[in-house]
């Protein structure tokens, strides 16, 4: 039986909502109600219990549509997601004081960003190695084709950007689960070439409909329907985006391990197969009896028996799922907490104090420059975990003792 409340008052399709004892704000809600009016959008719209207001399309989203993508509810980070692995570690085995583990980290994955121009961003590559440039040789093809198609993707970070973090909520993470064994778990997405791909398109399609867009319930909802000029570059830009997601992460687990390697005495496995999943991304499925294109931003796939993560916030516990195949939420999930507080309203709410206190936990950051991350401007991951029983089982619960954000 499913656990969702359903608003129809809006002139569209339902809106099916896994959001019970879960704040969401009213803007969010309108946002939802533009969405539902799309005409290519079918059956329903399905909304995860993290759901806030997003750029474009509403976070916490899971958009299914006939015959057509919305770029813009894919978003710009394509492909962005979790990967987590277990070791044959225990919380014993770890160091006393974690400093040197976070270090070792930090030096190991290039995060955060330079704004000066001109100069080297520290978020980005040098010389890439040598794990990044056998990841490119499987995608340089597809990328020269892509940069055939449409010039502008050139000059972008791609190569230079495959292994590393960014910034905002992007993470990796060191935890423990709740039998004390040593998991590595980190959040990132296609960087600044998914980035500019997503841009490129949604401008695109806001372009194609220009004599549409003032039926459109908002610019924002733009979309590209099949047989269109730019819908199958889309299709075929969006899939590369999401593989370059996906080896991004892989490069950054890889390198990670090798550091925890090094600061750790021990030696250790890899017990068993990494988790990795997008959670903004859009694939082909099929739903209720027709093949549709299922855009999940800001949520998971899952299907009856597949794996998945949803971390809650630096210093919150996080989870390893295994889905439910629930169909009324288009077999999908929470990607996290979901913010409740907007990063300028966090910088503005919390204080150094309260972040140290909320933190105190974990070894990271406790500056300024990450209050905007902190676990107050977040929703409670047990009330989310709550809403959305029906989708997920919990396999493992994450408690995070190392954090290094970008």
């Amino acid at each position: 039986m499913s656990n969702y409340n359903e608003m129809t008052e809006h002139g569209g399709v339902p809106v099916k909502m896994w959001t019970r004892g879960v704040p969401v704000e009213d803007e969010a809600m309108r946002q939802l109600a533009q969405l539902a009016r799309l005409p290519v959008v079918w059956p329903h719209v399905a909304v995860m219990p993290d759901v806030h207001v997003g750029i474009g399309a509403t976070i916490g989203s899971v958009v299914p549509t006939r015959n057509a993508i919305i770029p813009a509810a894919v978003g710009v980070d394509i492909g962005c997601g979790m990967i987590a692995a277990r070791t044959s570690l225990r919380a014993e085995d770890l160091p006393d004081q974690l400093g040197g583990v976070r270090a070792a980290i930090e030096k190991s994955v290039p995060h955060g960003r330079t704004t000066n121009r001109g100069g080297r961003d520290k978020g980005a590559w040098n010389e890439p190695p040598r794990t990044a440039e056998q990841a490119w040789g499987g995608l340089e093809k597809d990328f020269k084709r892509l940069c055939q198609l449409h010039p502008r993707l050139n000059k972008t970070n791609n190569l230079s950007h495959l292994g590393t973090l960014g910034t905002g909520n992007h993470f990796v993470e060191i935890c423990l689960d709740e039998a004390d064994d040593v998991w590595v778990m980190l959040h990132s997405g296609s960087r600044g070439v998914g980035n500019a791909i997503g841009t490129h398109f949604i401008e695109l399609a806001q372009a194609d409909m220009r004599s549409h867009v003032a039926n459109l319930p908002h610019r924002d909802l733009a979309y590209f329907q099949e047989g269109s000029p730019h819908f199958d570059d889309y299709v075929f830009a969006v899939d590369w985006a999401q593989r370059f997601a996906r080896e991004n992460r892989a490069i950054m687990m890889s390198n990670t391990l090798a550091a925890l390697a090094k600061a750790v005495p021990k030696r250790f496995t890899v017990t068993g197969e990494a988790v990795n999943c997008h959670h903004n991304y859009v694939q082909r499925e099929e739903h209720f009896g027709e093949s549709l294109f299922v855009t999940r931003k800001g949520a998971v796939s899952a299907q009856k028996g597949q794996f998945g993560i949803i971390p809650g916030s630096m210093g919150a516990k996080s989870f390893i799922v295994r889905g439910l195949g629930n169909e009324d939420a288009l077999c999908s999930c929470s990607h996290g907490a979901g913010r409740v507080m907007s990063r300028t309203r966090a910088k503005q709410m919390i204080t150094l104090e309260q972040h140290a206190k909320a933190t105190a936990h974990v070894e990271c950051r406790k500056d300024a420059n990450v209050i905007d991350e902190s676990p107050a401007a977040y929703k409670s991951i047990d009330q989310v975990m709550a809403a959305q029983s029906d989708l997920v089982e919990i396999m493992h619960t994450l408690r995070q003792v190392v954090c290094v954000k970008g």
